[in-house]
């Protein structure tokens, strides 16, 4: 075997010990790899600080332990690259322990990787900005424990958890059947079928609190159909219709946080787009960034709910 990289062949060495029917010796190691018995021990020295379960029997050489499973990292320089923007993109948001865990991800890709693959990763890393007011604008906090929630949609069981209101801070107790979790720019939710409403209902994760998987299994209800639960609240409020100018069409249909119900074109620059929506506070706001291009046209209520607010504005 040609001579390799000491990270590539480590890898391969953990494989070889994963892969054997029987014990290694360091002799039968060294002649496989083209190398010293002093490097297989140096290697076996690196391998131990890294908890990875190397035994050692005097008569039959080295193995490991059985369960112990390493899948290969044998990524491709396109697969790398795939594999940075969707870390870029975690690291970039405001939830801390996405970013931190995130960066453990990466740490231990990087580990894993031949020399040349962990340049051309590092490389990647440090001129690839997704999301960059996001990334370089925005302080990090702490977004929940997502982790926690999906290990309890995993394994199909309750969750019991404290949550306080937004709009007086109260707190009430709730369990909960969570179904999804749903991250939205800068936090994450849960929505899933709540005891206390008796329905299915949306939960924004830092706003729980000593939450814990309790064992107790969900009640069956076959097939989660993920679009509906994000959308339904929404499409029990109120038609919205708003003429959508061109040059903003696209950034309004990607962002819009509802399903466009229906759109008609009048004219060469304009589109009248419907849609449901139940909370017109947070939806009026939503709309202001498009400034004049988007124009709404009903409900009354909603017309009027722009004009105080421009007011407020000017007047502040």
């Amino acid at each position: 075997m040609s001579r390799l990289k000491s990270s590539e062949r480590r890898m391969k060495l953990i494989l070889m010990l994963q892969e054997s029917k029987k014990r290694l010796t360091v002799d039968e190691l060294a002649d496989t790899f083209g190398v010293s018995r002093r490097t297989i021990f140096r290697d076996f020295n690196v391998l131990s600080e890294i908890e990875v379960p190397v035994t050692w029997d005097e008569y039959s050489g080295y193995g490991i332990m059985d369960g112990y499973k390493v899948p290969p990292l044998m990524f491709n320089s396109r697969e790398l690259a795939t594999i940075m923007v969707g870390l870029n993109f975690a690291k970039s948001q405001v939830d801390k322990m996405l970013v931190d865990d995130a960066k453990g991800v990466e740490l231990k890709i990087k580990n894993a990787l031949p020399d040349d693959l962990k340049e051309f990763m590092e490389s990647l890393d440090n001129r690839t900005v997704v999301d960059p007011f996001l990334h370089f604008g925005q302080e990090k906090k702490e977004g929940g424990n997502w982790y926690l929630v999906s290990s309890a949609i995993s394994q199909k069981k309750k969750l019991e958890f404290e949550y306080e209101a937004k709009r007086d801070g109260e707190k009430t107790d709730r369990k909960i059947d969570p179904y999804i979790l749903v991250f939205y720019r800068d936090h994450w939710n849960v929505i899933g079928y709540s005891e206390k409403r008796e329905a299915n209902r949306n939960f924004v994760l830092d706003r729980m609190s000593n939450v814990k998987i309790i064992d107790e299994k969900q009640e069956e209800k076959g097939d989660i159909d993920v679009e509906a639960l994000i959308f339904e609240s929404n499409e029990l409020g109120q038609l919205i219709e708003v003429l959508v100018d061109e040059s903003a069409d696209r950034p309004f249909r990607a962002n819009l946080p509802t399903k466009i119900f229906k759109e008609k074109p009048v004219s060469n620059k304009k589109i009248k787009v419907s849609f449901h929506f139940e909370n017109f506070d947070y939806i009026n706001k939503w709309l202001l960034q498009f400034a004049d291009n988007v124009e709404i046209l009903s409900p009354e209520e909603l017309v009027q709910k722009r004009k105080e607010l421009l007011r407020k504005m000017l007047d502040s």
